[in-house]
């Protein structure tokens, strides 16, 4: 017997292991991310989890900002801006919105990375000079 199953349109009962492949994330890491407020979940009455195609974003996005370096609690007022202007959910609908903690993390941020950066230019800089008189030292040697 075939069975027929109706969808709304990108709306999908995805279960923690097909979304966990999707990602390439652990269903661990799932389950951390709903533990830590990233993610709203809602459960059947046998308590599994229910996810709809737009999580997979979501997780993307959660993915993208903790390669930058941030918190879960910095990507949760990220996702969640306090002073947005949208439809009552607090999430972003647009990429692009304007948020001041956003702003305010993205530039502590930029901040952080180019200090780091001037560390290691340094840090080139001081083992470049050990190398050069390294060498210096081996050809007295050889």
């Amino acid at each position: 017997m075939m069975k027929l199953i109706i969808e709304k349109k990108g709306v999908r009962d995805l279960k923690i292991s097909k979304i966990a492949k999707l990602t390439g994330i652990s269903a661990r890491s799932v389950r951390y991310y709903e533990q830590k407020g990233l993610l709203t979940v809602s459960r059947h009455d046998n308590n599994y989890r229910e996810f709809d195609d737009s999580i997979v974003e979501l997780i993307n996005t959660i993915q993208l900002y903790l390669g930058l370096g941030l918190t879960t609690d910095q990507i949760k007022d990220v996702l969640y801006c306090k002073h947005s202007e949208n439809s009552g959910n607090g999430l972003h609908d647009k990429k692009d919105e304007y948020c001041e903690e956003l702003m305010q993390v993205y530039e502590t941020k930029r901040n952080e990375v180019i200090r780091q950066r001037l560390a290691l230019e340094e840090a080139q800089i001081r083992l470049e000079k050990q190398i050069n008189v390294m060498r210096e030292n081996r050809d007295k040697w050889v």
